[in-house]
């Protein structure tokens, strides 16, 4: 009788296997998560900086701009929107204009630590109202840091 030649994951195998993905998972998803948050914010702030080219070359022709254009009222600008943009009331302090992107409520980003962005006509650059009651710093939350 001849016996056939059969090959198969031995047990111990497949636990070495499955203990190096749970190694490699334990450091993947958390780096993952962080460069999808700072993705997001980078969009946030890219969408920012557009609305507020938008607002000075809207405001100059016509006086003034309190509205966005569709698409550039959210980050990203295609898609569905992970930050909501709006133009406030001019005020002395702002110099003109100040420009907020808020989280969506519904968004990923919504209980992020940065909260709402904000770019006002001065070029000053800000975060207000984090989600834990504590903003990081201005260059962490605009990847400046």
């Amino acid at each position: 009788m001849t016996r056939l030649h059969t090959s198969a994951f031995t047990l111990l195998e497949l636990m070495i296997t499955l203990a190096i993905v749970a190694t490699l998972a334990v450091f993947a998803v958390p780096s993952y998560r962080d460069h999808v948050a700072r993705t997001h914010r980078i969009d946030a702030a890219s969408a920012l900086y557009r609305a507020a080219q938008f607002v000075e070359g809207a405001g100059a022709a016509s006086g003034s701009a309190s509205t966005l254009l569709p698409g550039m009222d959210q980050a990203p600008q295609f898609g569905a929107a992970v930050y909501r943009l709006r133009v406030l009331q001019a005020d002395d302090s702002n110099g003109g204009y100040s420009i907020e992107a808020a989280p969506s409520e519904t968004g990923p980003m919504r209980d992020d630590p940065c909260g709402v962005f904000t770019l006002d006509a001065t070029g000053q650059r800000g975060n207000r109202n984090g989600a834990n009651g504590v903003t990081p710093a201005s260059g962490e939350c605009w990847n400046t840091g």
